[in-house]
């Protein structure tokens, strides 16, 4: 192995280490945002309120040393928090993989690859926290998606992404939930899905908000039908579609290009 090599392999155990660190930190905003307490308290057993010692805090590791128990009242802890933890380290690798090959050398270029980095990494945080959030409490919080959205919408100027298509983009993804809302009286889809709409929009830009949404919608078909037939929803159920439009954003921003390559190179375009 040369010097090159190692000092890839020790930028990607870092960026996995960081990703497992942000994946700790998302797992308590998420209980936190649920639960109402403040994000300055030491964390604690929901259960005992056994207040959790630093050793006892690391990720992955302590879920591992601990056999998945809390150690003050034996409770077990949900596979959520090592899971999470590990999805979104492997995620921050990715992410950091798939940065473009930078074109040229100076400050301004590498500030870009900064910039792109910060993005990914903040979009995969919310749409990790959209994800658990609907996935257990069917709600999408507007106090994540309103800042995410012009968090989102400044780092895409600043990386050169016309206003125009982050506005266009924006309009449809909130525009098609806005619709389904208006026509169903809110019975189909929720104000949330509207807010999470724009957010996407502005996130990956046109047209790959189209992109996303097709793939969320024939996932969230796929899974509902699967769902519907082992009796475990029925058809009028209540579904946390966001589970679907924040796994389709992550797809999307790492693989729709090659997604809508794909699919126009299906029907001969």
């Amino acid at each position: 192995m040369d010097i090159q090599q190692f000092n890839n392999l020790t930028i990607y155990f870092f960026i996995f280490i960081f990703g497992l660190i942000i994946g700790s930190f998302l797992n308590a905003l998420i209980w936190r945002l649920h639960s109402g307490e403040s994000m300055l308290e030491r964390s604690k057993c929901p259960k005992c309120g056994h207040i959790i010692a630093w050793y006892d805090n690391i990720p992955v590791l302590s879920y591992l040393f601990l056999a998945g128990k809390c150690r003050g009242c034996k409770t077990r802890i949900s596979f959520q928090y090592p899971l999470v933890e590990l999805v979104v380290g492997l995620l921050f690798l990715l992410a950091f993989y798939n940065l473009p090959l930078p074109a040229g050398e100076g400050w301004g270029e590498g500030a870009s690859l900064l910039i792109t980095l910060f993005r990914d990494f903040f979009l995969i945080s919310v749409m990790t926290i959209v994800f658990i959030y609907d996935l257990r409490w069917y709600l999408i919080l507007d106090v994540v998606t309103l800042p995410a959205i012009g968090v989102l919408l400044v780092t895409n100027l600043i990386l050169g992404m016309s206003w125009q298509n982050l506005l266009i983009s924006g309009i449809i993804g909130g525009g098609f939930f806005l619709a389904q809302f208006l026509i169903s009286r809110g019975k189909w889809i929720g104000g949330g899905d509207i807010r999470l709409g724009v957010l996407m929009g502005v996130a990956l830009g046109w047209p790959m908000i189209l992109t996303a949404l097709m793939l969320a919608y024939v996932a969230g078909s796929v899974v509902g039908i699967f769902l519907i037939i082992f009796s475990k929803k029925k058809w009028n159920s209540q579904v946390p579609f966001g589970v679907f439009l924040s796994t389709a954003t992550i797809v999307t921003l790492f693989w729709g290009d090659l997604l809508v390559n794909w699919y126009f190179g299906t029907i001969g375009l």
